[in-house]
């Protein structure tokens, strides 16, 4: 922290609840430092690691996710708000291996064979991560096969698929019909993205869901492995 300004606030002196309001707004600011400095501080306040996750992190990028749906915030700060996130999962990460916390869901995620768009995708993943999951990125230009060694490998829920030009966009169904030749396809949730998809296409081909932007990605992802947790349970 700057020294410079008088105004400037000391984290270590804030009580619990201000913290992790001023960890809401660095994270809206793209502040990693600052993040991982509240991190820090609460584990040090004794603060269980899967509670600094939800409630100061997903916390915090719940409102970014839900800015940026709504336009406020564009693809450089919400990119920027989730490399701060980064920032923190880093040091919390080892942490909620240690104490098994709860797992949210886990998806392999990656642009389709011919297509070498990541942005999106890269937006995607990490809103995801923002939202307590685990997330594979296979990066761009990946076969089925890569993509069905990676969900078997990683005992995947949820299958991310992108894809941003017209001619790639079919390869999204032989994926899926992949899948289902396997006699897999009804073990994950299928979700397809990318600006010249739409709902219809994701319908055509299979797919679960057609996420028109990182933050409904993120709000079909939670709806569908709250719906698998509940069946789980009723089994």
């Amino acid at each position: 922290m700057s020294d410079d300004a008088e105004d400037d606030i000391i984290l270590s002196e804030l009580p619990d609840d201000e913290l992790v309001q001023q960890m809401f707004d660095d994270l809206y600011d793209g502040l990693k430092e600052e993040i991982e400095e509240g991190v820090n501080i609460l584990l040090e306040r004794g603060w269980e690691p899967y509670r600094i996750l939800t409630e100061a992190l997903v916390g915090g990028m719940t409102i970014v996710g839900n800015d940026f749906r709504d336009g406020i915030l564009f693809v450089p700060e919400v990119l920027l708000a989730a490399n701060a996130m980064k920032g923190g999962m880093a040091i919390l990460k080892p942490l909620l291996a240690e104490t098994g916390a709860p797992r949210v869901g886990k998806m392999v995620i990656g642009t389709v064979k011919g297509d070498i768009h990541d942005i999106g995708k890269n937006l995607v993943s990490m809103m995801m991560e923002g939202a307590g999951f685990e997330v594979v990125d296979l990066g761009i230009n990946n076969a089925a096969d890569s993509y069905l060694d990676a969900l078997a490998a990683e005992d995947a829920d949820i299958l991310g698929m992108s894809a941003l030009l017209t001619t790639t966009m079919p390869y999204m169904k032989v994926v899926i019909d992949a899948l289902v030749e396997k006699g897999i396809r009804d073990d994950y949730t299928v979700l397809v993205g990318g600006a010249p998809l739409n709902e219809e296409f994701g319908k055509a081909i299979g797919a679960d869901a057609y996420c028109r932007d990182a933050a409904v990605a993120v709000e079909t992802a939670k709806a569908f492995m709250a719906r698998k947790h509940n069946q789980m349970a009723a089994g």
